[in-house]
């Protein structure tokens, strides 16, 4: 058998793992890139057009640019007009403090505005979305080989994980002043003092505060996550559905 036979032979085997079964044990990545290693020398030469070998930074290069793919992916999804609003997998509703006032305008025929703030609430966490992008590219070019390993040897929303416990507190505070002026901007703030005038002028309703700023980073950033991890599902799933040069040499035939 050539060499250039043996690698594609390699590189079958290694396709075959991340769509089979093994892909849910964590272990295909590895096995893929081992069986490759076994079987071309890191100094041998180029091969019809084909690389000598797949390196561990070739390996790392191409898992992070499909976590990039995948991130950015769901900001454009999210960010989007009715990106939140019609979806209702992510929908922010009002804060649970309010459900009480929707039920009692609502019964006074005041329910107008309550919708319009619940309307506007999501148009805010479409506008911060974008903010993001730049924080997730940061955190996957900030991951070494061992993050990558760990990553693909866990859970189907292992990365997930890693992004949420690395990018919460950063992306939480870069999208603060975001959403608190994209609250402005969509007329939220407006809106909640309207509802807010209106509710306290029926008779003996109990008072009733509510954070739209942090209610809507909260849901903002659950809806991101939400579909980052099916994200992921699908990039370990079937990576060849991924695009790029370098993942084409690292997962194609």
């Amino acid at each position: 058998m050539t060499r250039k036979s043996v690698i594609v032979l390699s590189l079958l085997i290694a396709t075959q793992l991340s769509v089979s079964s093994a892909y849910a044990e964590g272990a295909w990545w590895q096995k893929g890139l081992d069986l490759i290693k076994q079987v071309q020398p890191t100094d041998a030469p180029v091969a019809d057009g084909m690389s000598a070998m797949l390196s561990d930074e070739d390996i790392s290069k191409a898992f992070k640019q499909a976590l990039q793919i995948g991130a950015e992916s769901v900001v454009s999804q999210l960010g989007a007009v009715d990106g939140f609003n019609a979806d209702p997998q992510v929908h922010i509703p009002l804060p649970s403090q309010l459900q009480s006032v929707k039920t009692l305008l609502g019964k006074a025929g005041l329910a107008g505005p309550v919708d319009d703030l619940e309307l506007a609430l999501n148009r805010a966490a479409e506008k911060a979305t974008p903010q993001a992008r730049s924080l997730f590219l940061d955190a996957v070019n900030e991951m070494t080989f061992s993050d990558v390993q760990q990553i693909y040897q866990g859970q189907q929303d292992a990365a997930t994980r890693y992004f949420q416990q690395r990018m919460t507190p950063d992306l939480k505070k870069a999208m603060q002043p975001i959403v608190e002026e994209s609250l402005a901007q969509v007329g939220a703030l407006r809106l909640f003092d309207q509802v807010m005038s209106q509710y306290q002028s029926l008779p003996f309703v109990p008072n009733v505060t509510a954070d739209l700023t942090n209610h809507v980073l909260d849901r903002g950033m659950e809806g991101i996550f939400h579909y980052l991890a099916q994200q992921e599902a699908e990039i370990r799933k079937n990576p060849l559905k991924q695009s790029t040069e370098l993942l084409k040499k690292v997962f194609a035939q």
